[in-house]
């Protein structure tokens, strides 16, 4: 039994190791075409513009983004989240502060961001220090978002990422928040937090066809204009 069992085991993992093999990344089209010549002196334009593409690309939610954060210890996580806005203030993203990555950056405020647009052949990867806006104007971003999503924070403050009971608790937490909503349109969750991602690193990539892909990547220098400094751009190896 013990053999036969041994067996099927190595045959799946077998299967597995050639469905890996026998992936692709892409299924034909056009990549684009990146000159990192021509590329701005700052990473959030040529951002600003990449999303933009693969928006209309086609990618499915293209602003979904990898968020990875670490505890006092250094041990990291990764979770999937919308980002908000990017602007000169750095990259917006929101959750509960009592959440777990909410509770992360508050022993480790340093975390990074990762877009992977499988259609365009692209990703960007992001790292910087995060900061709190106050609950002004996290209270505004909760506000801006979508009934849906409003619910979603409302059922789940003060509870994201604890252990849940059973189903029927969500269920029942869901259907209070939904009818809150109803009534009062602008409410809020006081732990919801709108954070923003101050940059010193931003890397762009893009995917070539005989995979001598671009790499470029731009970190934040003492030198330059304003508080922040500049940026120095440098080419990668792939």
């Amino acid at each position: 039994m013990g053999g036969t069992d041994n067996e099927a085991a190595e045959e799946a993992a077998e299967d597995f190791r050639a469905l890996l093999r026998g992936l692709r990344v892409r299924d034909g089209g056009e990549l684009p075409a990146f000159d990192p010549a021509t590329a701005p002196e700052e990473p959030l334009p040529l951002f600003r513009r990449w999303l933009r593409e693969a928006a209309e690309a086609g990618v499915p939610g293209p602003h979904t983004m990898t968020l990875a954060t670490a505890d006092a210890d250094g041990r990291p996580s990764l979770r999937t989240v919308m980002l908000h806005d990017a602007d000169a203030r750095g990259w917006h993203f929101g959750t509960h502060r009592t959440s777990r990555k909410g509770r992360e950056l508050a022993a480790h405020p340093y975390a990074a961001l990762g877009f992977h647009w499988t259609a365009v052949g692209r990703q960007v990867r992001i790292g910087g220090r995060v900061t709190a806006a106050d609950p002004e104007e996290s209270a505004a971003d909760l506000r801006g978002r979508s009934p849906a999503a409003l619910t979603a924070a409302l059922a789940g403050a003060g509870r994201q990422s604890e252990v849940l009971g059973s189903y029927e608790e969500l269920e029942r937490a869901f259907d209070a928040a939904r009818q809150r909503v109803e009534r009062e349109p602008d409410a809020t969750a006081p732990s919801w937090t709108l954070y923003v991602l101050v940059a010193d690193e931003v890397e762009f990539y893009q995917e070539e066809e005989h995979r001598r892909h671009v790499r470029l990547r731009y970190r934040r220098t003492d030198e330059g204009e304003g508080e922040g400094g500049g940026w120095r751009r440098e080419l990668l190896w792939p």
